[in-house]
């Protein structure tokens, strides 16, 4: 019988709906610098180094200048997957919720949660990014982001489109630090979503953390990611400074007729991916973390 994959059809658009829908960093997948990875782990970005403007002589004329051109090699490190199966008379007898429900809540609960730390860490972690640390509180949160926004401001990081994550706790200080004027309104809506022009964006503390470790998984009942690094209170970054990519991401389904193997559905899939601080935009991303 020939493999019949029409469900990946069906389902590829719903599953990319839980990702965009739970993901705390869709929204900056589209990088303002495509990187080509196709055929290689590896790819090389092309940065150059100029020198400043020096003195003009009417007797020598220009001064001269070096330019400096290097190579910054990119490399996708990550590489997930996971193969799960359902029994078709299980699936039969849960009124047909046993298959669809796992891959929902596969998406949801397992992929998009790990993607997102693992992103959060990867940032956190770059060498030479802006930041500091300590606690916050309902007195220090408003100012902590003030001094990022001067950081940036100072390093000329372009003020349009910049983002900050903040764990809930931290976002629950900053609302109580922004005055607000209420006239004759018949409802309030306390929720931060933009401060001075930029986007806030709550995320989960469970995800937010200075490093994470993958479990290879090697068991049936293994696997998954744990944050192994300090808690992030947020992070303010400008999109352009990073990169977060997926070279390979699939499911494949495979139903009960055409799986060689059980009489059940399987569902395998891979994801392919990486997030890099591009080496000359480092200043466009600060980090303020516990120290502990």
């Amino acid at each position: 019988m020939a493999n019949d994959f029409d469900l990946v059809t069906i389902y590829q658009p719903i599953l990319d709906e839980i990702y965009k829908e739970a993901s705390k960093t869709a929204i900056m997948d589209a990088p303002t610098k495509p990187v080509d990875f196709a055929g290689a782990s590896v790819v090389k970005v092309y940065k150059t180094t100029l020198t400043g403007l020096g003195t003009y002589s009417r007797a020598d004329g220009y001064p001269v200048g070096d330019v400096d051109g290097s190579w910054e090699t990119l490399t996708l490190a990550t590489e997930r997957g996971r193969e799960l199966g359902i029994d078709r008379m299980d699936d039969d007898e849960t009124l047909l919720m046993a298959f669809s429900s796992t891959i929902d809540e596969f998406m949801r609960t397992i992929v998009v949660p790990e993607v997102d730390a693992y992103r959060f860490a990867a940032f956190a972690g770059w060498s030479n990014i802006s930041g500091t640390t300590g606690t916050l509180d309902a007195t220090s949160a408003l100012d902590a982001f003030d001094a990022a926004m001067l950081q940036l401001d100072e390093d000329e990081v372009p003020s349009d489109g910049r983002k900050m994550f903040i764990s809930h706790t931290c976002l629950s200080y900053l609302k109580s630090e922004v005055t607000r004027i209420l006239e004759n309104q018949s409802s309030v809506d306390r929720r931060v979503k933009s401060l001075d022009g930029v986007d806030i964006i709550p995320v989960p503390q469970s995800r937010f953390s200075t490093a994470v470790t993958l479990d290879a998984g090697a068991t049936s009942s293994a696997g998954g990611w744990s944050a192994t690094g300090n808690d992030i209170n947020f992070i303010l970054l400008h999109p352009s400074a990073i990169l977060q990519t997926k070279k390979h991401e699939k499911m494949k389904i495979f139903s009960p007729d055409v799986n060689q193997d059980a009489d059940k559905w399987k569902i395998q899939y891979r994801l392919y991916h990486d997030a890099f601080v591009y080496e000359n935009k480092v200043d466009g991303v600060y980090l303020h973390a516990k120290a502990s």
